[in-house]
This record gives structure tokens, C-alpha cells and sequence, in this order.
């Protein structure tokens, strides 16, 4: 087993409230996706609300109705990469621009968490704020430039 699993948050403003026509057909395909990551090979654990199903009840800024958020835990970096680019995933990604407002600032972050840990949303938000403040590092990173996990047993 892993002493440490990959952590992802991906933060994005919708263009238009969850239940208007505008967003009805990225609402739609929500169970399908998170169905297809609940069952990726990987996959261990993703943030959820109160109802269960998403997290689009969930905001991460108290000040901003229109920031949702995302955030799940795999086994490593590629288990994520293969569901984000190589599964149905990939369709929404692709039409994200039609529900989603294009952010000039970092707003997917992956790190490291010891095997069994569920991050919240402070902890999450608190990657972007890394990452957005000091670009790309073991701390907070993306796609781009994965950091491998670190040696050994976690602290605590």
C-alpha cells in the first residue's frame, strides 16, 4: 500500500446559476461523470455535500456564489491524468467553456496527502492560495510539472 495518495482541487465560476437553461446539460452529465470516477482505477475518495451526490452545493468562497468546487483523492498522478484525458470526462473538459469562466490565475492544484486523509475545503483552497502565490512546487502543483510523492512514512 501507499503511504500517500494524490490530492486534486479544481476551482472554476460558472457563467449562469446551476438551474438555468445555460447549465442544464452540464448538470445533466454530473452523475454520469462522478459515476465514471467513483469506478476509475484510482480512485479513492472525491468531496461531496450534504445530499451526497456532488459537490455543487459546496462553495469555497463565502463571498462568491458562482465559484464550485472540486476535489478528490487517487493513487498517483497518472490514475488522475487517465480519468481527467482518457475517459468520458474528457467530453465535459471539453465543453467547459460553455458553463465555465475562463480564470486568469491557477485554479487546479494536486499534492501529496498521507494515505486515508480526506482533505476540506480550507485545506484545498488553501493549495490554490500556494500555488497561485508561489507557482508550481512539491507544495502544490499540476499536470504540467507532477512532483513525485515523497519517501516514506508520513508525519504524525
Amino acid at each position: 500500500m501507499n503511504d500517500f495518495h494524490l490530492a486534486q482541487v479544481n476551482i472554476g465560476r460558472i457563467l449562469a446559476p446551476l438551474d438555468s437553461p445555460q447549465l442544464a446539460d452540464f448538470v445533466a452529465q454530473l452523475p454520469e461523470i462522478n459515476a465514471a470516477a467513483d469506478h476509475a482505477p484510482g480512485f479513492v475518495w472525491r468531496m461531496v455535500d450534504d445530499d451526497g451526490a456532488d459537490s455543487t452545493d459546496l462553495r469555497p468562497d463565502n463571498d462568491d456564489d458562482m465559484l464550485l468546487i472540486n476535489c478528490s483523492v487517487w493513487e498517483s498522478v497518472e490514475a488522475l491524468r487517465d480519468y481527467t484525458y482518457r475517459s468520458e470526462h474528457l467530453k465535459v473538459l471539453a465543453r467547459r467553456r460553455e458553463w465555465f469562466e475562463r480564470l486568469a490565475e491557477f485554479h487546479l492544484a494536486l499534492w501529496w496527502v498521507p494515505a486515508g486523509h480526506r482533505p476540506g475545503i480550507e485545506e484545498a483552497m488553501d493549495r490554490v492560495a500556494l500555488i497561485r502565490r508561489e507557482g508550481e512546487g512539491p507544495g502544490a502543483f499540476t499536470f504540467r510539472s507532477p512532483h513525485p510523492a515523497p519517501v516514506g512514512s508520513p508525519a504524525g
